[in-house]
């Protein structure tokens, strides 16, 4: 049975080095481009171009831009509580009277103002010619599609619809603000995505007694970059997801640890072969 393996490739963006104790940059200089010159964006695709062209069938290359949503009102209460509270007690409520956090909050006034910085990014280096997405991928959870829709909105091409999966969502169970809701809900209320057909109407994923471990993430992320590698043409592809998505990817394909701040987008140059 063939093995998709996976690792990132260096010499093109500043976050392949990492970022001192994890933390990193939510929105670097041409998303972390190392080139500073005008031609950037057509250098850089032509040398993507080059490695999928002198590469074997069995190897692909593709450029991921990994969005994590805005701060939503759970980043609040974290922060209001402090991590080692919410983790043992807060998290598992919807609120505490003053934020409402569960299930899956929304953007936060601030969350907002960081996804139109990422559409302002966006749009600056359009002026350079970076190559748009081919592909977008997104969350379930509000907080990620409302990230996307503000960050792309006029950037991409209304014909060119983000699809929502189950498996760029953050990880699951015990924590309200990681509980999807309907199917239902999602289409009437975005109705601009489209929907992969495996996300069913009911979450059967999240549990209010077990949460998801980094193993279990890495597996459905892992899953997602087969998916995309086996079926996507396209070289340049977009997530908008969260932190635990984040994480995983970094993992999956061997990046040095990259904490993305709310709001932030992480560029990576991503090799896949196949064995």
């Amino acid at each position: 049975m063939s093995h998709r393996s996976y690792e990132v490739i260096k010499g093109f963006f500043e976050q392949e080095v990492g970022a001192g104790y994890g933390q990193g940059k939510a929105l670097p200089a041409r998303f972390g481009l190392i080139d500073p010159s005008d031609d950037r964006w057509r250098t850089f695709k032509q040398r993507i171009d080059q490695l999928n062209t002198s590469s074997p069938v069995s190897t692909q290359y593709k450029v991921f831009f990994v969005g994590r949503h805005g701060e939503g009102f759970h980043n609040v209460a974290e922060a209001k509580y402090g991590t080692e509270k919410w983790n043992s007690y807060w998290s598992k409520k919807n609120g505490d009277g003053e934020l409402i956090w569960g299930p899956d909050p929304e953007l936060t006034t601030l969350g907002q103002e960081q996804a139109k910085a990422a559409h302002n990014a966006w749009k600056q280096e359009r002026k350079f010619d970076i190559p748009l997405p081919g592909k977008l991928y997104c969350s379930p959870l509000t907080r990620a599609i409302h990230t996307n829709k503000i960050t792309f909105d006029s950037i991409i091409p209304e014909s060119q619809r983000t699809m929502i999966i189950e498996n760029l969502r953050e990880t699951h169970g015990v924590h309200t603000c990681d509980k999807r809701r309907t199917r239902t809900y999602i289409e009437r209320t975005f109705p601009d995505f489209d929907i992969e057909e495996e996300l069913v109407e009911e979450d059967e994923l999240w549990d209010s007694q077990v949460r998801e471990t980094h193993d279990e993430i890495d597996v459905r992320m892992r899953g997602v970059l087969d998916m995309i590698f086996d079926n996507d043409q396209e070289q340049f592809i977009s997530f908008t997801a969260h932190g635990g998505i984040v994480s995983a990817v970094l993992r999956v394909v061997n990046h040095r640890q990259y904490i993305l701040p709310t709001g932030g987008v992480l560029s990576m140059v991503v090799k896949s072969s196949i064995s």
